[in-house]
């Protein structure tokens, strides 16, 4: 199946789960795939649509720079029409048309007037769909980009690789050929030899070389490998015995003399050089091909022009009884035009003999600092050798091959040779980095971490020195991304991972996991300063992050293990550091524990805790049971005014769990969703009930946990909860945290002001335990706040307790807030409060957490 017709399969799916119309276009293939659903049902809702407001959607597509969503206006409310654009680097980008019908949006009448078949969805479940698209796509663009720039770079290295491999080659049997100038022995055993090394080292037809019979109206063959195309030719049927060079490919375009030639020789490439001696053209080597797709490339032609060289300073040396200067003059010409860097050096003397332009190039800054015998004569002389070195004053990347020789002189010497390889090792860098690094923050990633550690551990066990590892998770950091969106969870994760490197001694030792996780190892005597490191890594969240024109607060919690003293191995270790860092987050967030024995029996007991909590979300949380609290009007009489429920698990397995056990892990895992929804509707019932026999301003008070209110449909789920037990909103009063509030305001009077739009009473939970703004009092849309118990605890004997309560109390008095005060225990702290006017009180004073039936035989 093509990509697009997988994309429209997908694409059809897509639509009639989420209830949308979509078309996919990119800018340089235009439409990708139609629109999904049925074409006539399409038209139809074409038609609510109005094609020139589609036509003009794609346009303003196309001229788009800033925005990624486009909004195009229409006449009615419950239509939409969207355009997503997703883009990534500037070069990657997709654009959806998006279209939709609102439920919620639409009269009856509207809802009649729809044509059959079409599909409808609802604001919420546009509004994720849409998200959920975005990410999906720009994910799915990441990873393409990613993919394209490996394919390449692993694309370039290997022609580099066939490219130097290719030149090896040529350059070991020139060398071959090279050495043919120390031998004794004829010239045409010597030229046959040549000619030989050529044609199975570029895998030619044949070789052979000619020269004028002693009539001058013929040419001879004198020597040959391969096939021979002839003994004796007219000289009159041969066109390039002219003195100058011939390179003839299978598609090259030749003159009609030429062309008969290489027919009646079944010749389909050949390539003629002459052979000068004395400036006169005395012979002429000549290589052929009879296969139809030889191209000749530039290593074949200097590969063969360098066999001719030598050909002809075999000759030469013949000519000339061995003449040294004649040797040494072809030689150069040779090494002068082989395409990489040679030297040929004297080990023994410390002397360089040549060396020729190419290498002088390579090595132009460490001759330039005079630097040249130094770095020659420093590598130990072998017989022969292949290395890879990087050579610093060049920042260069060489493979170097020595070889020895017989000079020209008959002394042995080392002749070298230098590749230039320096782009193949940054393209090898570059997926490296891709391979050990994670993509959004610059930091070495899981697979990196792993490795380095598992060195780590290996020194510090046969060094016997200690090294710890960090294991940093961020507090909360879902609120982050859900307020404000991914992109700016992005942005703090950047600015995060960035100041962590700067703490001195982690430099090169920061790790992001994946999510919001970082590892953080430290070793040497970096393990000396580890609490003052762990003291900067705090630091680095003291402060707030400006994101969004606003300063948020993100702290971190976090677990340390030492190795090889707690663990030995690799999962051992990031296993304990995960069992303290839980225990930190257990204990209350933003703080940083040790590992220690004690807790690991603590880790086997979350594992249960997890199991079996998984388990009883599973069976529709009916392990978990609603207490409840009294809460006593004190203005007057002290009458029960209604209660505050609270969740206890009573495990069937595990028996009755603490809520300061099992809550944290809730929240942590997610589950507190379904048992935080489990105690909303068993409250609302049970209230329902209490008002309905007699008690008709009975309140019942709910705590809503920060993953709950967090949920993008947290207040639908409330109005479904209140329209299914037919509860009075306003006897229902949900509690939230004074943390959770302050730390994305702009989100919390949003989702507080959509409650309170139900008829439902909001509560501040636990006042002054946070970063507290009295002023937060005034933004809020709020109902009650609640003074925590630990203001409550010293009443009458600390003065800073007793004005904070009085403050509040006043506070809230005159903006038409009342105060509950939580913790109340003795006859002291009931007086006090009493007389400061407050109206509602909670505490074991009155009564603890009871089960309803205690709660309803006492107080119904």
């Amino acid at each position: 199946m093509s990509d697009s017709k997988l994309l429209k399969k997908i694409q059809d799916y897509f639509c009639m789960v989420n209830g949308i119309y979509l078309s996919c276009l990119t800018k340089k293939d235009g439409v990708m795939t139609e629109v999904g659903q049925c074409n006539d049902k399409w038209k139809s809702m074409l038609t609510f649509i109005g094609e020139e407001k589609y036509e003009k959607l794609i346009l303003r597509l196309s001229d788009c720079r800033v925005e990624n969503l486009i909004d195009e206006p229409l006449d009615k409310d419950y239509i939409r029409l969207y355009g997503l654009i997703v883009r990534v680097d500037n070069t990657h980008d997709i654009y959806w048309i998006i279209a939709a019908v609102i439920d919620e949006q639409m009269s009856n009448d509207e809802r009649n007037l729809l044509p059959d078949g079409i599909i409808i969805t609802s604001e919420a479940r546009l509004n994720r769909t849409i998200e959920f698209l975005e990410t999906m796509t720009r994910q799915l663009l990441i990873t393409k980009r990613d993919e394209d720039a490996a394919n390449e770079a692993l694309s370039l290295i290997r022609k580099s690789d066939e490219e130097i491999k290719k030149q090896f080659h040529m350059l070991e049997a020139i060398n071959s050929v090279i050495k043919l100038l120390e031998m004794d022995g004829s010239f045409t055993d010597m030229a046959q030899k040549a000619l030989e090394s050529a044609v199975t080292t570029i895998k030619l037809t044949g070789a052979f070389i000619i020269r004028k019979n002693v009539d001058g109206m013929h040419l001879d063959v004198i020597v040959s490998y391969g096939r021979k195309p002839f003994d004796t030719i007219s000289i009159t049927e041969v066109p390039f015995f002219t003195g100058k060079p011939y390179i003839i490919s299978s598609d090259s375009v030749m003159p009609e003399k030429f062309r008969l030639f290489m027919e009646k020789q079944a010749m389909r490439a050949a390539i003629f050089q002459p052979v000068n001696i004395d400036n006169r053209t005395q012979m002429y080597v000549c290589f052929f091909d009879e296969k139809d797709d030889r191209s000749w490339e530039k290593y074949d032609v200097k590969f063969l022009n360098d066999t001719k060289r030598v050909i002809q300073s075999i000759l030469t040396k013949k000519i000339t009884t061995n003449s040294l200067a004649g040797s040494y003059a072809s030689l150069e010409a040779i090494l002068e035009n082989s395409g990489c860097g040679i030297y040929v050096a004297d080990m023994s003397k410390s002397e360089i003999l040549y060396m020729n332009n190419y290498c002088k190039q390579l090595l132009s800054n460490i001759i330039e600092q005079n630097k040249l015998e130094k770095y020659i004569f420093s590598h130990t002389a072998e017989s022969r050798s292949f290395t890879e070195v990087y050579v610093t004053e060049e920042d260069k990347w060489f493979d170097i091959h020595r070889t020895g020789i017989a000079w020209v002189d008959g002394r042995k010497v080392q002749l070298v040779t230098m590749y230039d390889i320096t782009q193949k090792k940054r393209y090898q860098q570059r997926i490296e980095n891709q391979a050990n690094n994670d993509f959004l923050t610059g930091l070495y990633n899981r697979m990196r971490c792993e490795q380095d550690l598992a060195k780590f551990i290996d020194d510090s066990v046969k060094n016997d020195t200690r090294g710890a590892m960090i294991y940093i998770d961020l507090d909360d950091f879902k609120h982050i991304n859900d307020g404000l969106g991914h992109q700016y969870g992005d942005v703090l994760l950047k600015a995060i991972s960035h100041s962590l490197t700067q703490v001195k001694g982690i430099e090169n030792h920061c790790y992001r996991m994946g999510g919001d996780e970082f590892i953080v190892i430290v070793t040497g005597s970096s393990v000396d300063r580890l609490e003052s490191i762990i003291n900067d890594i705090q630091q680095i969240f003291v402060r707030p992050w400006f994101l969004k024109g606003e300063d948020y607060y993100c702290t971190i919690s976090a677990g340390v293990a030492f190795f090889p003293t707690d663990a030995r191995t690799v999962e051992d270790v990031i296993r304990r550091a995960d069992i303290a860092l839980f225990n930190a987050k257990k204990e209350g967030k933003n703080r940083i524990e040790f590992y220690n024995e004690g807790i690991d029996g603590t880790s086997t007991k979350r594992l249960d805790l997890e199991k079996h909590m998984r388990k009883a979300t599973m069976n529709e949380c009916d392990e978990f049971t609603v207490y409840f609290q009294p809460i006593i009007n004190v203005k007057g009489e002290d009458v029960c005014a209604g209660a505050e429920a609270l969740v206890r698990w009573n495990s069937a397995t595990m028996g009755f769990i603490n809520p300061v056990d099992f809550i944290p892990l809730a929240e942590y895992l997610g589950l507190i969703n379904p048992i935080g929804e489990h105690v909303l509707r068993e409250a609302a019932k049970h209230c329902r009930y209490w008002n309905d026999m007699g008690h008709p301003d009975y309140k019942v008070n709910v705590n809503l946990s920060v993953v709950q209110l967090l949920q993008n449909d947290i207040v639908k789920k409330i109005k479904g909860i209140i329209d299914e037990v037919g509860i009075e909103p306003g006897n229902l009063c949900l509690e939230v945290t004074e943390s959770l509030a302050i730390n994305d305001m702009v989100r919390m009077k949003r989702i507080l002001s959509e409650i309170k739009a139900l008829g439902v009473k909001v509560a501040l939970d636990d006042f002054g335990t946070g970063y507290s703004s009295l002023n937060h009092i005034r933004e809020m849309p709020l109902d009650i706040i609640k003074i925590d118990k630990c203001f409550i605890e010293h009443l009458g004997e600390d003065d800073f307790s007793d004005a904070f309560v009085k403050m509040v109390t006043e506070l809230a008095n005159t903006i038409g807030v009342h105060v509950c005060v939580e913790g109340v225990e003795t006859d002291r702290q009931y007086a006090i409060i009493k007389k400061m006017g407050i109206y509602y009180i909670q505490g074991y004073f009155f009564d603890k957490p009871m089960c309803i039936e205690s709660f309803e035989e006492k107080y119904i």
